[in-house]
């Protein structure tokens, strides 16, 4: 079965957060349609500590890949953690909208 890299990227965060020595459980659900991670970080691990380690295992998940990083915060309650992230695939333009863009279409190979 062949992997978009917006899915091979999500597994691997989702891999490397399960094996973060900062987190102790990761829960990671989908409600209608966008992605919530679920966070039990260890004792004494304050939030920023938290999005450091999101931040970092993101990265890596996107290394080689055009995508960028959607993530804020939802909300804490007691020692969990809540964050929505989503990984974005740029989009490309198929037409040229006369506005002289670094990226037009007219200078793309098809």
């Amino acid at each position: 079965m062949l992997l978009t890299d917006h899915e091979r990227a999500s597994l691997v965060f989702e891999e490397l957060l399960q094996k973060s020595d900062k987190i102790n459980t990761a829960v990671f659900k989908k409600i209608a349609g966008i992605p919530f991670v679920y966070l039990h970080p260890e004792e004494s691990t304050t939030q920023k500590d938290v999005e450091e380690v999101l931040k970092w295992c993101a990265s890596k998940a996107m290394k080689g890949k055009r995508l960028t990083l959607a993530m804020s915060y939802v909300r804490k309650n007691q020692a969990l953690y809540v964050y929505r992230v989503r990984f974005l695939v740029p989009q490309r333009k198929m037409f040229c909208c006369g506005n002289l863009c670094d990226d037009c279409i007219r200078f793309t190979d098809p």
